[in-house]
């Protein structure tokens, strides 16, 4: 059988919760307005696939560009590139210093 190339492969430790992450999330999260050149961490979260970055960015600090409907557009470097990524605010923490 081949290996499985979907989105999520490879993200059975990266994606899981731990046992008191467990359940809804709290409204404040979803309700959080950030400005553009605010910086976030991309942090996600597995319970909603919607909005979902790919595994790669997890971790990843960046900055905001622009709110794109319920999004957020977000400027993250790979290496010597930078790209722009749309994410919704359930993936979004904000960065501290």
């Amino acid at each position: 059988m081949r290996k499985s190339k979907g989105f999520r492969a490879g993200t059975r430790h990266l994606l899981r919760k731990r046992p008191r992450e467990k359940g809804k999330m709290g409204l404040s999260k979803l309700l959080h307005q950030y400005e553009p050149g605010n910086r976030v961490v991309i942090k996600i979260e597995s319970s909603i696939q919607k909005g979902m970055p790919h595994r790669r960015y997890y971790g990843k600090v960046g900055t905001v560009v622009e709110k794109r409907g319920r999004s957020y557009v977000i400027s993250v470097s790979q290496g010597k590139v930078d790209k722009e990524i749309i994410v919704r605010p359930e993936h979004l923490v904000p960065y501290r210093v």
